[in-house]
């Protein structure tokens, strides 16, 4: 018998070594070698302190700002722990509404954002992107549609002329990769920041 668990229990040592601490090492070490950046969470840094992430959105508000996409992400009601609240862009909980296209409160929400949005731009469409939260509730970019959507509210905020805005929104959108792989698409957070580098209000 001690000859049939002595190899068991060597291979199951061995396997722990090599698939829970060599490998994960090993993999971190390269990380940190050849993509730093990304290993560390893509993080957005200006003047030594941390803003963002790359990857996750930020809910923005101000008419000055560009606004990402909609998001379901809730967090415990402070005044009772059995109940959530909605808390947009909250990292800590990723998640979507769970919402069908046959639920009466979506389509409520739907309607009274695109509404809303229709009435910021008269006379163009609404992007799909700017009324439909993304699975995660954390997508940080939006199409190049949705930018463009919202230069009207945002040049006039700042005061600055469209034309200046749309530049901005062209440098910042970023293409298919190889010209065919994924979408071009805008990260909202670094288009902000590149707002406010603009000097304007």
């Amino acid at each position: 018998m001690l000859q049939q668990i002595r190899p068991a229990i060597a291979t199951i040592v061995l396997m722990t070594i090599l698939t829970g601490l060599a490998y994960p090492l090993a993999m971190t070490g390269l990380a940190q070698v050849l993509f730093p950046h990304q290993a560390n969470g893509s993080l957005i840094v200006r003047d030594g302190k941390t803003l963002g992430s790359e990857l996750i959105g930020q809910h923005f508000t101000a008419a000055k700002y560009f606004h990402g996409r909609p998001s379901a992400t809730t967090d415990t009601d402070p005044n009772d722990a059995t109940k959530t609240v909605p808390a947009p862009y909250n990292a800590a909980n990723s998640g979507g509404s769970n919402l069908g296209p046959t639920s009466q409160a979506l389509v409520d929400r739907v309607k009274a954002d695109a509404a809303a949005l229709a009435e910021e731009n008269p006379g163009h469409a609404v992007p799909v992107d700017l009324v439909t939260a993304s699975a995660s509730g954390l997508d940080p970019d939006i199409s190049p549609a949705a930018a463009l959507f919202q230069i009207p509210r945002v040049a006039k905020a700042r005061e600055l002329a469209e034309d200046r805005v749309r530049q901005l929104v062209a440098a910042q959108t970023t293409p298919r990769i190889a010209g065919i792989v994924g979408e071009p698409h805008v990260n909202v957070l670094q288009l902000n920041l590149a707002l406010d580098a603009l000097g304007a209000r």
